[in-house]
């Protein structure tokens, strides 16, 4: 199987079941990941992202299905030969250990030379920002350095592709978001493929070049992020990633029945003339913007966000009427069983 660049995929899922009893965790799942792309697999808890890179990884064996690596069978190969590099949320570092040997660890149980293995880890706990701290510990070194450490050990024997955990889970917001940045930056400089689990939105959406959204162990959607963003194919879809004002599909355009209409927030507009009338119920300060919260004359919920210089200028107050409007062609149809 080809992408539409005529490029194989370089790991690709096809037909993938896990069963535990009459549960099925994965239910005939198919995924393609290009070479070099930063795929995330989105999803909330249970919904099957786990158990899919446990497959992966050769952690899990499939119930059915086939894995491939670049085009090779691998469904019934150990992890070990895999030679997959993976970072856990757990940073399973070694604690007699350095930094230093802890990334060079892997590089030791392939036969290299203490000194030999050493040698090939600095530069790669260098370019994870940590070539100052080779000599600590890990109770030495702070939650991120920890898993900074964790992603140069999975590094370091030059895997084809790097599988994720969650690795950034347990970290504080602030953190979190630095090491986000670093590790976009260490994707682009590796030119790996990279496949991350995440029930995190933001973070699939700030990451990947693309998105594998999971549901109920399936996948519902694969696309980029602008894509799921602007063109969910499901409502599960679009009130899954972002937020989103989901109505029927009349109270923003003429439409058949049953189906719905997904309208960003920051696309809904509000004044005092014209549009579709709406009271508002609530209004929240939020740094730069304003959260506005509305209900219309049939009793619906919206959500728009006002950039700081609206909420000046119209000055609303909670309880007032205003007017909704939004850009032509803002609105994205979709139907509940999430065939647009």
């Amino acid at each position: 199987m080809t992408d539409v660049l005529g490029i194989p995929p370089v790991l690709s899922v096809q037909a993938l079941a896990v069963r535990y009893g009459h549960v099925r965790a994965l239910d005939c799942v198919d995924l393609d990941v290009a070479p070099g792309a930063f795929m995330s697999l989105l999803g909330p808890s249970g919904s099957g992202k786990t158990t899919m890179l446990n497959v992966i990884a050769g952690f899990i064996g499939p119930s059915e299905g086939v894995v491939r690596h670049n085009g090779k069978d691998i469904t019934a190969m150990p992890p070990e030969k895999r030679a997959f590099g993976v970072v856990f949320q757990g940073y399973a570092l070694f604690p007699h250990l350095t930094a230093l040997d802890n990334v060079a660890y892997p590089l030791r149980m392939r036969g290299l030379s203490r000194a030999e293995s050493r040698r090939r880890a600095a530069p790669i706990l260098e370019r994870v920002g940590l070539a100052g701290m080779a000599g600590r510990r890990p109770s030495q070194l702070s939650g991120g350095q920890q898993q900074r450490v964790a992603m140069a050990r999975a590094l370091v024997y030059q895997p084809s592709i790097l599988l994720l955990d969650e690795p950034l889970s347990a970290l504080d917001r602030d953190l979190r978001r630095r090491l986000q940045i670093e590790l976009k930056a260490l994707h682009r400089q590796e030119g790996r493929t990279f496949v991350l689990v995440t029930h995190d939105q933001e973070e699939a959406m700030t990451l990947s070049d693309h998105i594998a959204v999971f549901r109920a162990g399936r996948v519902v959607q694969v696309g980029t992020p602008q894509e799921l963003y602007r063109r969910p194919a499901s409502r599960f879809v679009a009130e899954f990633v972002g937020e989103a004002n989901v109505v029927p599909a009349d109270a923003v355009q003429a439409g058949p029945a049953g189906k719905f209409a997904v309208l960003r927030p920051e696309d809904v507009r509000l004044s005092r003339v014209g549009g579709t009338s709406a009271t508002l119920t609530d209004l929240v300060f939020a740094g730069d913007r304003w959260r506005a919260m509305l209900r219309d004359g049939a009793g619906r919920e919206w959500l728009a966000i006002l950039p700081e210089e609206q909420r000046a200028q119209l000055n609303p107050l909670p309880g007032e009427r205003l007017a909704m409007s939004w850009p032509e062609g803002s609105a994205w149809i979709v139907a509940e069983d999430g065939q647009a």
